[in-house]
């Protein structure tokens, strides 16, 4: 069992010191947004090519549908048939039909969505010579 225990303890201390170096690379990442001047509402990718580098930022906004009251305000406006093609039901956004789509239809039913940024995911290339 003593073999099993210092295992375990290994594992924990691998546990340990992945946290410390996500939290390491958070902390870089936050540090780059700030640097870089990436807009905090990035829905995309951002690049920078410093020295040597290839830096992409992808950022993505997380929309949450209120089902009721965006079925209530597509009954309002006369836009019930519409909610199929723009939503999937859960309901979840169907961004690139929404995006598509005119904002005479979209308009009225975009105070169901709350959206806040995501945490961005980061690619860093080291280009070589």
């Amino acid at each position: 069992m003593s073999n099993i225990t210092a295992l375990a303890e290994e594992w924990s201390e691998a546990k340990r010191a992945e946290q410390r170096a996500i939290s390491a690379r958070r902390a870089i990442e936050d540090r780059l947004i700030s640097v870089l001047a990436v807009p905090e509402n990035l829905d995309g990718v951002f690049t920078a090519k410093p020295t040597g580098f290839t830096v992409k930022i992808t950022g993505r906004i997380d929309r949450k549908v209120d089902a009721e009251k965006l079925q209530e305000l597509a009954a309002e406006n006369g836009l019930s048939d519409h909610l199929s093609g723009l939503f999937r039901w859960k309901p979840e956004i169907n961004m690139a039909v929404w995006k598509a789509t005119a904002p005479d239809i979209t308009g009225p039913l975009a105070e169901a969505i709350t959206a806040k940024p995501g945490r961005p995911s980061f690619s860093i290339v080291e280009e070589k010579e």
